[in-house]
């Protein structure tokens, strides 16, 4: 995060591609004394024949902000339908979008997040060009306002001197696209970014990796080496932890617990003695990919107690039994419903006995192009009146593929299509599931295993 510095000249960057549009500004000041700007990021999460979701992040870099509105209006026709982290209303082309009970208050680099659908009806679907926060235009820096002189004081007697004090701008931060290859659940409410264009920390011992995670502010924090460490370690919000080439991580796990907006990525978890990752009460947008986990006491990767918005992508769990819990209790409903939505692609479950994954409430929660190899126990498990889509998979000498209820658990509802079966039996489906929001690219089912073992698990990616 840059610190601003006085100039004579105000600049203003204004920079767009098709994954983001990022707009920020110098703002004319509202009140006395008090320094304001803003930076806009606006992106197109996916796009159909007449409709998209977006995604806005605005960040305030002035003066604190109790309360905010943003405003921005379409060039071509397009019709916000739905919000999520914002109360969105729109009167001929002008959209409002106002903050809810939990995101009003903007420190200063503070942001806010959310997410829509609308629809589009002409030849092309453009981006805003313009936004005001609270009724000021944003192009990218800050500005102190200025009192005028005393009549008299400068410039020609008797008429008002020029400003005693000068704009001070701040060159805007680098733009925060969405991370490349995120789909799903993730990128709803507002999108998933970690810490996005923040500073850079490496830790390679298990005191720096506490010390890094737990920091307030969003960061990114690279794990070099092996850090063999007991527990679970707190993760806050706007973090990306991710692994450099061998990263591993022993003995110990990652608490996601209350926060929002973490990236996991490219690390390697073994011999963990609670769980690999928890994400719990009630923390959203959550993106975890391409890790690999083996040998673990408990979950590799456990979501419950209300959290929601969450990815779990191309990752390889093996010589492991409990694999990833969606919803830890069958008496948690009134927290749990309306919330667990998950999406799990393109893992390899390879022999992993059971919970590959167990769900619990979620609705929908989208299973699709997982590789699922010699599960011993079974593969997916709908209960508590969960409603889970199964999708596009490749099972191979799975016994028990998919079904409804688990041990004392009572059925959830399961739709399954697409899937491929090697020696191993179709499951057990019943009910409908709610329709999934976000676009995605399904793989041909067939083709799956050979997708998955060429790029899931830690060090598939270029980091």
């Amino acid at each position: 995060m840059r610190t601003p510095q006085r100039r004579m000249t105000l600049l203003a960057t204004t920079a767009a591609t098709t994954a983001a549009l990022v707009t920020g500004g110098l703002l004319t000041a509202v009140s006395a004394q008090a320094a304001a700007g803003c930076r806009v990021a606006y992106s197109v999460a996916s796009q159909w024949p007449g409709g998209f979701t977006g995604n806005v992040t605005v960040t305030n870099l002035g003066d604190p902000v109790s309360g905010w509105t943003l405003r921005w209006s379409y060039g071509a026709g397009q019709q916000v339908s739905q919000a999520w982290g914002a109360t969105a209303t729109q009167s001929g082309a002008q959209v409002s979008a106002t903050n809810v009970d939990y995101n009003g208050t903007l420190a200063t680099n503070g942001s806010a997040s959310f997410g829509f659908n609308a629809s589009w009806n002409s030849s092309s679907n453009p981006d805003p060009t313009s936004f005001t926060l609270n009724n000021v235009a944003c192009t990218g820096g800050t500005t102190t306002p200025t009192t005028p002189s005393t009549p008299g004081t400068s410039g020609t007697p008797g008429t008002p001197g020029t400003p005693t004090t000068p704009p001070i701008p701040s060159d805007p931060p680098p733009s925060v696209p969405p991370p490349t290859g995120l789909v799903g659940w993730a990128t709803q409410n507002g999108g998933t970014t970690g810490g996005g264009g923040a500073p850079t920390t490496t830790v390679s011992n298990a005191s720096a990796l506490t010390s890094a995670l737990n920091a307030s502010g969003a960061a990114v924090i690279r794990v070099s080496g092996t850090i063999s460490c007991s527990g679970m370690l707190r993760v806050r919000s706007n973090k990306t932890v991710l692994g450099n080439s061998g990263a591993t991580i022993v003995g110990c796990g990652l608490n996601v617990s209350g926060d929002r907006n973490v990236i996991i990525r490219n690390l390697t978890f073994r011999d963990w003695n609670d769980d690999a990752i928890n994400v719990q009460e009630s923390a959203t947008n959550i993106w975890i990919d391409h890790n690999t986990f083996s040998n673990g006491y408990d979950g590799a990767v456990d979501i419950k107690r209300g959290s929601d918005f969450v990815t779990v992508s191309w990752n390889r769990v093996f010589n492991h039994d409990k694999t990833m819990l969606l919803g830890h209790s069958d008496d948690n409903g009134a927290q749990d419903t309306g919330h667990l939505r998950v999406t799990y692609h393109h893992n390899w479950f390879d022999g992993s006995r059971q919970r590959n994954p167990r769900v619990r409430f979620g609705n929908p929660v989208h299973v699709y192009n997982n590789y699922y190899r010699a599960n011993g126990g079974y593969g997916v498990a709908s209960t508590e009146n969960a409603g889970v889509l199964v999708e596009g998979n490749y099972f191979e000498n799975v016994n028990d593929t998919y079904h409804l209820g688990e041990a004392d658990s009572g059925p959830g509802r399961l739709v399954a299509r697409n899937n491929h079966f090697v020696n191993s039996p179709a499951g057990q489906t019943g009910g409908s599931v709610a329709s999934i929001p976000y676009s995605y690219q399904l793989d041909t089912a067939s083709n799956v295993k050979s997708i998955v073992t060429a790029g899931a698990g830690a060090g598939r990616i270029t980091v």
